[in-house]
């Protein structure tokens, strides 16, 4: 239980923040993003990888589920702006639902609950990674025209994605004869996301070692957990 509760209160505390303190600090919201990418990263790699192919003995086809994850969220990108790793391209003048991006956010966060009560430090990656993601979603929206009930609609519904894939990975025996292939395809989806988020260009492309101490410290922290 404590799974659905930790993960919807990530979701609930980015959004919270925003609607509270309304942060205008663009460059502590990057640093917190880049903690959350490397985390996730590193989580990634220390659990996740090993736990898919220990005494695998399809370890290729694994590998291909891995690629299909990061051609998916390619494809979910197109339809959510980047929303995954912190930017979002739509009309803040629109009054209207952005449908498509929440579908491509729904499906992305239902997914990464899939691997959750397996690992506990992929709950906290996940946690993580949604506060800022929750934010910038949450100070989009408000910068719109919707009306604020169904922004509160919205986060509700989002909040909700993860724990419906965790109770679906939990309770779904036909989800779970395939949870190698299946979280294979969420390291994936995981791999795209963190790395975009890590490597993508600074302003200007200059050296940044905030950003790079931030990072090493979230692959420590990941490692010791």
């Amino acid at each position: 239980m404590h799974n659905y509760i930790l993960s919807i209160s990530a979701v609930c505390i980015g959004a919270l923040v925003v609607f509270i303190f309304n942060p205008s600090n663009q460059k502590n919201l990057k640093l917190l993003l880049a903690f959350s990418g490397a985390f996730l990263l590193a989580i990634t790699i220390f659990d996740l990888l090993p736990e898919v192919f220990e005494d695998n003995l399809f370890a290729r086809r694994t590998g291909v589920w891995i690629m299909i994850g990061i051609l998916l969220q390619k494809v979910l990108e197109y339809f959510s702006k980047g929303a995954e790793h912190g930017h979002i391209h739509l009309d803040k003048e629109t009054s209207q639902i952005p449908t498509l991006l929440f579908i491509s956010l729904g499906l992305h966060a239902v997914l990464e609950g899939f691997p959750i009560h397996h690992t506990d430090g992929i709950l906290l990656g996940i946690i993580i990674h949604k506060i800022p993601v929750a934010m910038i979603l949450t100070t989009f929206l408000l910068n719109t025209k919707i009306k604020r009930r169904f922004i509160v609609l919205l986060l509700i519904v989002f909040a909700l994605m993860t724990p419906l894939g965790t109770f679906i990975s939990e309770n779904f025996t036909a989800v779970q004869e395939y949870y190698k292939e299946i979280t294979a395809l969420v390291i994936g989806i995981f791999l795209h996301v963190s790395t975009t988020i890590l490597f993508e260009s600074n302003e200007g492309h200059k050296f940044n070692i905030s950003k790079l101490l931030v990072i090493l410290a979230a692959t420590a922290i990941a490692y010791v957990i």
